[in-house]
């Protein structure tokens, strides 16, 4: 996925006012919150699956375990969590 983001010449001033690459900036900020996301969702999974009992294995890989995650009935992303929330 290719993600753009436009800022006005001004804002990019502003910007390289303090970093010296804006763009390496950016791409950090980013793989770091990703980083920071699948290490949530790995926590916050792990030990649902310990203790459901109809998981006989759980996955020795992050990518495998994440593709566990994300087959499982009962996953929803933020946007289905939210929605979900409205709805009550």
């Amino acid at each position: 996925m290719n993600i753009t983001i436009n800022i006005s010449d001004e804002e990019l001033k502003f910007l390289e006012n303090d970093l010296p690459d804006v763009q390496q900036w950016v791409e950090n900020v980013v793989k770091n919150k990703i980083t920071k996301c699948k290490t949530r969702l790995i926590e916050e999974w792990v030990p649902k699956f310990l203790q459901d009992s109809s998981v006989t294995s759980i996955s020795g890989s992050d990518s495998e375990l994440i593709s566990q995650i994300m087959r499982n009935e009962n996953y929803k992303n933020r946007s289905s969590r939210e929605a979900l929330i409205k709805n009550i």
